[in-house]
């Protein structure tokens, strides 16, 4: 989709089944990043807007809850072969507002599609356990039943994908749930919730409201809203996790990360140069499973360093959407000149900027180029702070256990990769880093859809992580029913102690 069609898009919420022009009066711009024009505005919703899409997600999350799981499937099926048929435009859509390539927008698309066709599993992922004559005559049995009315906070960087983490398994598992994304990104998920009409969702279990953080908060306090899921960065996933619990919400808020690949001495250098380089500049570094630090042990860091720079400097930095563009934009200006501010302060911090990305630009978009900055140490910004761009840190250690260290101290525990020919190395490895995701020759070792995905430390607030097996846990509560039906002479008359099974 060009810009001209994105400018002549009416952008709006998603409220009771059809398009919503909200009763607030703010709003926010959309920009291209390519080139930092305006391209549309997004109505920000008022209090009054949320309580609308509250009490039409209340009304219909109801008979949505006793509609069968194998009903509800159905319906998440026809809306998988629409998104397969749409992927090209959601795609161009995601291009135009994120910047990212076409090809890394389906690709991201592809990984939402994969929740849904695990969310179409339902009907044997809410299956409960039964045990009779648990004690004589009495029978047990468990069932997990949906939560209500739900919702889910997402950010920029995957305005498909992250949704589609939360949105699909939420109405599988029967709730009605309200999208707020992110004000950037609007576009992917108002498709999305057309798709969803045309699939044969009834109208109010799913809806889209636009803001900022005032529509954040909104949806934080509404006691309407019995659970929030939320992705983003660190110190907001923090506040969400405790605004949304101190209201009594079930919440589960994944933060941000500084993810490591260890590369030990025996490592095919030229695999892990094109693993490292395609985690760390893929989406220009805006993943919150990017490789942003590559720790080279023992002798292995000049000959990776020097491999990666290779690399680096032949990839395209343009439009994503331009033929064999490999590094888009970043979202916005803020996000470029903050990135550009942290490679000189990692100059006046004494390590090494040994591939610059800074550019001159004439076309007004936000753009950084590929950089490579050696010899980084913890205490410097570019190894304490999630820079959110394509810049990749390479931190020097003598020993594996010093790189496992080096992994347990940082306070985000996302994902670790580790590259090596030891399979005892590996093992260790995964046994012991610290952190939820762990990738072995994997850089960006995202689970699978039949796993959840999830971090440790500051990168998690919460218990539960999101999708897979652990976000039906989630988006229902657990019930055990236990049943006796006594013939009269079974009778046992008034029984006053604490009662037992096992009689």
């Amino acid at each position: 989709m060009s810009a001209t069609q994105i400018e002549q898009q009416a952008l709006h919420h998603w409220i009771a089944g059809r398009r919503d022009g909200g009763s607030g009066g703010r709003s926010g711009l959309v920009l291209d990043p390519a080139t930092g024009e305006v391209t549309a505005s997004v109505p920000f919703a008022s209090p009054e807007d949320v309580d609308r899409a509250v009490a039409a997600a209340a009304e219909a999350a109801e008979p949505w809850a006793a509609t069968s799981p194998v009903r509800r499937a159905r319906v998440l099926q026809q809306f998988l072969a629409l998104m397969r048929a749409s992927t090209d435009a959601m795609a161009a859509r995601i291009t135009s507002e994120h910047g990212k390539t076409l090809d890394d927008a389906r690709g991201e698309i592809q990984r939402g599609i994969e929740v849904v066709e695990f969310a179409c599993g339902i009907p044997h992922l809410l299956k409960g356990q039964f045990a009779d004559n648990v004690g004589t005559g009495v029978d047990s049995y468990s069932m997990r039943q949906p939560l209500g009315v739900v919702a889910g906070i997402t950010p920029f960087n995957f305005p498909a994908m992250v949704p589609m983490w939360m949105y699909p398994i939420a109405l599988a598992c029967g709730n009605a749930f309200i999208l707020k994304p992110s004000e950037r990104i609007p576009s992917a998920s108002l498709l999305a919730a057309e798709l969803l009409e045309e699939a044969g969702l009834p109208a109010g279990v799913f809806s889209v409201v636009n803001g900022d953080r005032e529509t954040v908060e909104q949806i934080l306090d509404h006691k309407g809203i019995a659970a929030v899921s939320f992705v983003g960065s660190t110190p907001v996933a923090r506040a969400i996790y405790e605004r949304g619990t101190a209201s009594g919400k079930r919440v589960q808020a994944l933060g941000g990360a500084k993810n490591h690949a260890v590369v030990l001495p025996d490592a095919d250098l030229e695999a892990t140069a094109d693993a490292i380089v395609s985690a760390a500049y893929g989406s220009a570094g805006q993943r919150c499973m990017a490789i942003s630090v590559a720790v080279a042990v023992g002798d292995s860091g000049d000959g990776l360093v020097s491999a990666v720079i290779e690399r680096a400097r032949g990839l395209k930095v343009g439009p994503g959407s331009a033929p064999g563009t490999d590094v888009g934009p970043l979202i916005t200006g803020a996000s470029r000149d903050r990135v550009e501010h942290a490679i000189e302060d990692a100059i006046e911090d004494g390590a090494k900027v040994v591939l610059d990305g800074r550019r001159e630009d004439e076309s007004g978009g936000f753009f950084v180029g590929p950089t490579v900055i050696d010899d980084v140490k913890p205490g410097m910004d570019a190894y304490d702070v999630e820079l959110f761009g394509p810049v990749l840190a390479v931190v020097r250690v003598d020993s594996f256990d010093e790189a496992l260290e080096l992994i347990a101290t940082n306070p985000y525990g996302n994902g670790a990769a580790i590259f090596t020919r030891d399979g005892g190395a590996a093992r260790a490895f995964e046994q012991r880093v610290q952190a939820g995701m762990v990738g072995v020759n994997v850089p960006i070792p995202v689970p699978s859809a039949i796993f959840s995905f999830g971090g440790w430390k500051e990168s998690l607030f919460g218990d539960i992580h999101i999708h897979g097996p652990e976000g039906v846990s989630f988006y229902t509560r657990g019930k055990v029913i236990t049943t006796r039906w006594p013939v009269p002479s079974d009778r046992d008359g008034v029984q006053l102690g604490f009662p037992v099974h096992h009689e």
